[in-house]
């Protein structure tokens, strides 16, 4: 993992699942971590345990709707450590339901975090990495960024964004800006959590059953930052081997 080692980080999401999963890895790895999510306490808590493992992690209370919040996450970064090697745009959410249950401030959520939130993050980051002349962008798209489902139209719209910026960063950011958009199937996170109608979070339940650690993405996520500066990992898709869609 000599491509991590030193490597400045910004992990949104970073309080639990994929987030957490990953900052633990890379901090393994040697890389220089900047956490940014909304729940302070475990922020402070992963810190902490980073730290008493000899890596290195700073964070900063981050609501990835707010555009100031990312841009001082960003900011934090350039601070503490001169540069910004690496975006891991992770915060998201999955309020699924039918559209005819028209949870339209579920759908505006969704909008806000999913699409918004990446498009602030790339915002707060691309102009350093212009100016470095280098850079990777991680989005988090998902397996319904890719197939649509009862339940998922919305859900699977943002996804779909996020699947067609990572393809924009790509052909925009020439030999300089690598991107990669990785895609998860069932993991077991928080992310069902977030699931208000109840037919609906019946069925994922039962679908999450068969979910894999979230260590498994925080791998793929290792394995395309580790890549030499001249290898672009851009698309991964990573599912439980019993997950049919």
């Amino acid at each position: 993992m000599s491509e991590i080692n030193g490597k400045v980080v910004i992990i949104t999401g970073a309080s639990s699942g994929l987030g957490e999963a990953t900052a633990h890895r890379l901090a393994r790895g040697g890389a220089k971590l900047v956490l940014g999510a909304r729940r302070e306490e475990r922020l402070e808590a992963l810190r902490d345990a980073i730290v008493e493992q000899s890596g290195e992690a700073i964070y900063r209370v981050t609501d990835v709707t707010d555009r100031d919040q990312v841009e001082a996450l960003a900011s934090a970064a350039r601070e503490a450590y001169g540069r910004i090697d690496v975006l891991v745009n992770n915060a998201g959410l999955m309020p699924l339901s039918p559209l005819d249950q028209l949870k339209v401030d579920e759908w505006e959520q969704m909008v806000d975090v999913n699409i918004k939130g990446v498009l602030y993050g790339i915002a707060a980051v691309l102009p350093t990495m212009r100016e470095q002349h280098a850079g990777h962008i991680i989005n988090l798209s998902s397996v319904a960024g890719h197939v649509v489902f009862p339940a998922s139209a919305v859900y699977s719209a943002t996804k779909y964004a996020v699947k067609a910026l990572s393809e924009g960063i790509r052909q925009e950011g020439g030999e300089e800006i690598r991107s990669t958009n990785i895609s998860p199937g069932a993991v077991a996170t928080e992310l069902t959590t977030t699931i208000s109608d109840p037919d609906t979070a019946k069925g994922v339940d039962e679908l999450y059953e068969m979910a894999i650690d979230a260590d498994a993405i925080a791998r793929a996520i290792a394995y395309a930052i580790e890549q030499p500066a001249d290898v672009d990992v851009n698309e991964l898709i990573i599912r439980p081997t019993k997950q049919p869609l």
